[in-house]
């Protein structure tokens, strides 16, 4: 079938409206018309990085829509079904077998080659080749192929276009508050970066009763956001100079003498170390962000605080159970994220990209 997608032609290349062929779904794939999707900084970021080989591509990876064709093999999933698309993973190697489909032994061959596992791709343009399955989607399109291990199955009352973010977004910052750090009442939690990713952890520590939640942000909008979960907010501009204390000195005093646990979202190598100064003895830090290829560590106040450093893929989720869960303490008003999004009719794809690298909004959806 022809459809239309959403075409970056070369590395750091803008998005540009286009006509492709899309294969008709083979015995293991899903057909789905999408609904909504959510623009995530991976979508601008991995066009950058992709080799000249690689294009043109499709991106999008939290997609929402309703599923038109189902392939023979594929259970639990009918035409019809409204669907949440996340991350693939193989389901069958050791990781997976754990239940840590994050770290699926095929996860690069399954989310970021641009084809399938046998090498072919699922879109063409006329003789040219169209690399995409990005995140077993590509859902930056009217269309798109996706599996059963990344189709999550929803209500058809719920509003496709708030779910969107749920996919990845969404799912990693909660993911990292309830499955990776497990943050509940009497803790401290300080998050770098309040975007989507950073207000999700907020909101979902919110929700889960944690005591003190600190926002770090140089965003006006976003320190206020932050705070009508309650959180504590800090401007990072100035802090450590003319009599102003530092960051850490001011996540300290909010916390009662350091964090518990922090969770950085911005990549910056200079915000992480902060963000490892500002931990308590024995806390933890998250390290979320994508772009930095290297972080300073402290060694010293590692080894003298007994902190932990570590990263997380995906908030440790699995998406099949927590997307239903998140949905579910969304429907609980534990989870409030619903005014975090903003939509845009998908012609305006180039206005959405836009205020996305301004900070103008949180978090973008894009909709048919």
């Amino acid at each position: 079938m022809r459809t239309t997608v959403a075409l970056v032609e070369k590395p750091g290349g803008e998005f540009t409206f286009a006509e492709v062929e899309l294969e008709e779904p083979r015995p293991d794939e899903v057909l789905v018309r999408i609904v909504a999707t959510g623009l995530c900084h991976t979508d601008l970021t991995v066009p950058t990085m992709l080799p000249a080989e690689m294009f043109p591509t499709v991106m999008g990876h939290e997609g929402t829509g309703v599923v038109e064709a189902v392939g023979a093999e594929v259970s639990g999933i009918e035409v019809g079904d409204h669907v949440v698309l996340s991350f693939r993973s193989c389901r069958a190697c050791g990781p997976c077998r754990d239940g840590d489909v994050g770290y699926c032994e095929q996860s690069l061959l399954l989310n970021y080659m641009g084809m399938r596992p046998d090498g072919t791709t699922t879109m063409s343009r006329g003789e040219e080749t169209v690399f995409g399955s990005f995140f077993g989607q590509s859902s930056l399109a009217r269309h798109a192929l996706a599996y059963a291990d990344n189709c999550v199955v929803v209500d058809k009352e719920l509003d496709l276009t708030r779910l969107a973010p749920f996919a990845c977004g969404f799912q990693t910052g909660a993911g990292t508050v309830l499955n990776v750090i497990g943050a509940g009442p009497g803790d401290t939690l300080a998050v770098f970066g309040a975007g989507a990713v950073g207000l999700a952890a907020i909101a979902a520590a919110a929700g889960a009763g944690v005591e003190t939640i600190v926002a770090v942000d140089p965003s006006a909008e976003r320190r206020a956001a932050a705070e009508r979960y309650g959180a504590v907010a800090i401007d990072p501009a100035g802090a450590g100079a003319d009599d102003v204390p530092s960051v850490e000195e001011q996540v300290k005093a909010a916390t009662g003498g350091g964090a518990r646990y922090a969770i950085d979202t911005t990549a910056i190598p200079a915000v992480v170390l902060q963000a490892q100064h500002a931990l308590r003895p024995q806390g933890t830090l998250v390290a979320l962000g994508l772009g930095a290829a290297e972080y300073t560590v402290d060694a010293l106040d590692l080894l003298q605080g007994g902190k932990t450093v570590r990263s997380s893929i995906e908030g440790d989720a699995d998406p099949l159970v927590t997307i239903p869960e998140l949905i579910s303490l969304r429907e609980e008003g534990r989870f409030d994220v619903d005014g975090l999004v903003t939509t845009y009719p998908f012609e305006r794809l180039a206005d959405a990209v836009a205020d996305a690298h301004a900070g103008k909004v949180i978090k973008p959806v894009l909709v048919w």
